[in-house]
Formats: C-alpha cells, structure tokens, sequence
C-alpha cells in the first residue's frame, strides 16, 4: 500500500522562516499562533491524515459510493468514522469565526490541512472542504437569519455543504441555467431542476446537507444577470434541528476515472423549498466566494497528489534494483544499483519536488494574503491582498493542477510496468489528479480569466504590483553572491513574463484571439515566474541558515540543490512560452472547422 508522511517540517520552514506567520500577530486570530503552537497543531493534524485518512484511500478508490433503492448513499467502509474523527477533533471550525463555533485561528493553516488531507486522501478530504466553501459563502452574503440557522452545525460538522452549479446542458457558460426559482408566500422559493457533477451531493455522513444553489426566479432576466443564489437544506429546519424531508434527492451516482470515494451526484430538485442569499439577480456575485475559496482548495489538491505521488516515487527509486550507474557500480555488493543512481531517474524525481516546494510555498504565501484580506483593518492592506489574491487564483488553480497531474504520471513512470498496476496504487494517484484540471473552471478557463480579466483589471494594479516585488526584491539581493545562481534565472523570467504582458497590451486588444491562443502558455508562464520567485525567497533564508551554521547542513544544502536544479531546469521555459504567446493566433484560427 502507499505511504504518506504529511511535510510538517517544510510547512514550518515556510511558516517560520521565510514568511514568518508571528509578524501577522496583530491579525485576528493570529495571537494565538506561535509558531510552536502552529506547529503542534499540524502534527496533530499530520496524525490524523497518515492514521486515519491514508489507510482507506484504496480501499475507498476500490471500493466506491453506492446509492441506495431509496436514493441514499453509503460511502465506503471506515469514511465515516474518519470523518468523525476528523469532526471530534475541532479541524472542521479550524479557522472559523469564535461566533459561530469555530477556533477562529488563521485560513492559512485549514489551507496546510487541505495539503494533508488530500495527499492521504483525496476523495475523502472533498467532504469537509466543500463545507468550508459554503460556510465562507454563508458568512459573507448570508443574512444574520440563515448564518444563525445554518453556519453553526456545519461548523460543527454535524451537517455538511454542497455547491450546485452544473447543469448537463451547462457548465462555464452560467446564463444557460435552466434550474427555475418560484416564489412562495412566505417569502422562500419552490426550486426545480437538475444539477449534474455535485461533488458530496449525497452521503452518510451528517444529520442534514446543505446545497447551495444557483437558480433563475420567475421573470429574471436572461443570461448571468438573472442568477440568484439559494440554500436549499436535505432535511428542512425546524427549530434549529433536521425536520422534515425537503424535495430534493440524488437521481444517481456518476462513474468517474478517479476520486471513487466521493459521491458525484445528479441532484433533483422538485419544488424543493429554498431560501434567498443576497440579493435577486446577484448570485453569481455569492457563490464566487465559494468558487474562489474551491479554487484555490484545487490548487492544494494538485500540489497534494504530487507529493504523495512523489514521496512514493522515491522510496521505489531507493529500492528498485536495475542496471549500473554510467560512472560505475555504486553498489557493487549487490547485483545491480538502485535506479535513483541513474541520471534520468535523478532528473525525473528533482522536477517534481522542486515543484511541490515552490507550489507549497506559493499556496501558504497566498493563504496569508487571504487572512489580511480578510481579518486587516488597514483598508490599503487588504486592498493589496484583494489585488493578490485575484491574481494569484488562477494560476494556483490552473498551474498547479496541470503540472500536479504530470507528476503523478513522472512518479508513475518511475515504478515502470509496475506503475501500470492497481496494486501498486500509483494508477490512483494519475487518475485521482486528473479531475483538479477539470472541476472549479476547466484550466483554460482559468487561463482565459487571468489574461481576459486580471491582467487589465484597476489599470492593472494587480500585475504591477507583482512585477515591483519581485524586480524589487531582485534589487535588493543584488549584492549577494550567493544569491546569483536564484537572482539571475529569476530576472531573465521575470523579464519574458513583462514581454509577454505587453505584447498582449499591444496586440490582443484589437484582435481577442491572440489573448485565446495565447492564455494557457500565458499561465504558465506567470506560474514559473511566481514559483521561481518562491525560490529565490527560500533559497536567500537557506543559504543564511547554512552560513550561520543554523540546524541541519544536510536539509540546507539540500534545500538550495533543489531550488538550483528549479533555476536551471524548469525556469528556462519561460523563453518558449514567451515564443509561443508571441507567435499569435493566425495559424491557430486559420484552419476552417469542418477540417479538423
């Protein structure tokens, strides 16, 4: 069976030394989060996703959710009593408000948990995420009557939430909804429709679900503006406790490639009574804090199933006997060296987790940025974050998934024939990562709203104040010889990625098709950019550790290979994603339809 051991360590050097989490102590919820207690808590968490989690994740992937003659589903055996578990320990409320019963300590640690989680077990970590990004929906555009009624017995885990956007005639393009709202006397709404793809739409977990639910009222407007928002509970509330049925249900159980364990509903709504968020006509506007919050979650899971793909790529490679290093037998004793000594293996193996590190760094860097968003009284503060967080999205979201899936396929790589096997348990991780690329905004999507919505949006304020820090932050080091073989990489990127954002000013406006043909290379592109300049910033405290003679050598120099190898290695694609941006749309759109 695979293994997992959740990166509490890289998470402390990140949360301890390079964006140190006690200078946001005047935070909300920040006093409290002493790095020591920060970390005491991860390893806590750590536990209950390596004990707990981890050991049904094939199982469940085997397993599967089935659904019942009378519309319920069973999840796999054991999922319950660790979503118990993971209940009675508190980590539902981690980082909710003291007011409705959470902890009230930062986002940025439920962020690190969803890493944990997901990387023991993906499909099982969906249930309590998707509650999360309800609760955040709930608590900024629900009003004091609903947050009363329903956020507190999801953050106790004792009910649980759902997102209901998609419709099988409809996916990214909202405004076809046909999902109607019909007013009733007492001021709640008769919903009807069907929603396809409802990840924990139906399960045996909790006492009542609660569904978010985009729908169209009576006479609204066509298109996105006609949109409004709904709770619609399974069981109606009577007296703050699971009443009767409400007329909502589970049709079926999609079959999926991967994340078995997680029930992906077809969800009937018929004349299910629903209760307004917000204002008519502005759902989207609400729902989006729940798409944003599930984006980013998306960009964790590819992280996730990188490092755990990863983890067990190098145990294989340590063990699996093959062949002889180009240099000489390294372990003449035995009748072959083990794979890690050859090159190739070294190469495939460095490319991952110079990625999972850099990706670590660019969620938590992220995360913080979502805190003082949130919790900062300095109105110019939160602004700022605002501006990163909008910007950053996408790229955590589409980057992160993309080159998480082609790990999981380099870790499986590693194993050979044995790879290609379900007992090994890599095939589960391949398949587990493709859905990230899909859901919460197919990639090109996402490309699409960081070159079509971001880049342009407040005069650009958002991409400016990116290439500031990391051109100022190159300034600053300068000096630093140590430092070249990060600065220079970073600045010859950073310089590919100005290119490419002006070209796009210059050539996309009067032809929209360049921005389309170019967006995803674009992406891409961005994310080097951001990773190396994660690296550059981890590298400038490791070197300092190691000239100071400060904890391990070992960790240090390993720690500054690994970012070397992302320097020299991966960084130099920028040059050909700037190429193929700047080559424009014409060939792309040449070609008439009917021949391809």
């Amino acid at each position: 069976m695979p293994h997992y051991k959740a990166p509490v360590d890289d998470v402390m050097f990140l949360l301890r030394d390079v964006f140190p989490i006690e200078q946001h102590h005047n935070l909300p919820g920040f006093a409290d989060a002493t790095a020591d207690t920060v970390e005491a808590i991860l390893t806590e968490g750590a536990k209950l996703c390596e004990e707990i989690f981890l050991p049904l994740n094939r199982t469940g992937d085997l397993e599967g959710c089935v659904r019942e003659s009378d519309g319920s589903v069973r999840t796999p055996a054991g999922y319950k009593a660790a979503y118990d578990a993971y209940v009675a320990g508190g980590w539902m409320g981690l980082s909710m408000p003291e007011a409705f019963g959470g902890q009230g300590l930062p986002t940025t640690l439920n962020v690190v948990m969803q890493e944990f989680q997901s990387s023991a077990n993906l499909a099982l970590a969906m249930y309590p995420g998707l509650t999360q990004g309800a609760i955040a929906a709930l608590l900024q555009h629900g009003s004091e009557e609903i947050k009363r009624t329903y956020v507190p017995p999801m953050v106790a885990g004792t009910w649980t939430g759902t997102m209901n956007l998609t419709e099988p005639h409809c996916g990214t393009d909202l405004g076809l909804l046909k999902t109607k709202a019909v007013p009733n006397p007492d001021g709640s709404y008769a919903i009807t429709g069907t929603k396809i793809f409802i990840s924990s739409g139906e399960h045996d977990f909790a006492q009542n679900i609660i569904h978010l639910v985009l729908a169209r009222i009576e006479g609204a407007p066509q298109g996105t503006k006609g949109i409004s928002l709904f709770v619609v509970p399974k069981f109606l509330v009577e007296n703050g406790s699971a009443g009767a049925r409400n007329g909502v249900s589970c049709g079926s159980l999609e079959h999926k490639m991967g994340i078995h364990g997680n029930a992906t509903c077809v969800m009937n709504y018929d004349g299910a009574t629903g209760f307004l968020i917000g204002e008519e006509n502005r759902g989207l506007n609400a729902m989006f804090v729940m798409m944003n919050e599930a984006r980013l979650a998306v960009g964790v899971q590819g992280l996730s199933q990188s490092e755990v793909a990863y983890q067990n790529a190098v145990a294989y490679a340590r063990d699996r006997l093959q062949g002889r290093a180009l240099t000489g037998a390294k372990f003449p004793d035995k009748p072959a060296d083990p794979i890690i000594v050859h090159p190739d293996v070294r190469r495939t193996l460095l490319s991952i987790r110079a990625f999972n590190e850099a990706a670590r760094a660019l969620l938590i860097w992220t995360a913080l940025k979502s805190d003082v968003s949130h919790r900062s009284t300095d109105a110019a503060e939160r602004q700022a974050a605002d501006d990163h967080m909008g910007l950053m999205t996408p790229v955590a979201k589409g980057v992160l998934t993309d080159l998480g899936f082609d790990n999981t396929v380099k870790a499986q790589q590693m194993f050979g024939g044995h790879g290609y096997i379900e007992e090994w348990g890599m095939s589960q991780f391949v398949r587990d990562a493709r859905i990230a690329m899909i859901y919460e905004g197919a990639n090109g999507i996402q490309a699409m709203d960081l070159v079509g919505r971001k880049l342009g949006k407040d005069g650009g304020r958002a991409v400016m104040a990116f290439f500031n820090e990391v051109a100022g932050f190159c300034q600053t080091e300068a000096a630093d010889e140590s430092m070249k073989p990060f600065l220079d990489p970073l600045q010859l990127g950073l310089g590919d990625l100005q290119k490419a954002t002006m070209w796009f000013m210059q050539n996309a406006l009067a032809k929209p098709d360049h921005a389309g043909a170019g967006a995803t290379d674009y992406m891409h592109l961005f994310g080097l950019v951001a990773m190396g300049y994660m690296w550059a910033r981890m590298a400038k405290v490791a070197l300092a550790k190691k000239a100071a003679r400060t904890g391990d050598a070992a960790a240090w120099d390993a720690k500054i290979l690994t970012g070397r190898f992302f320097m020299e290695r991966l960084m130099p694609e920028t040059t050909s994603r700037l190429a193929c941006i700047t080559s424009g749309a014409d060939v792309t759109m040449a070609m008439p339809a009917d021949a391809f």
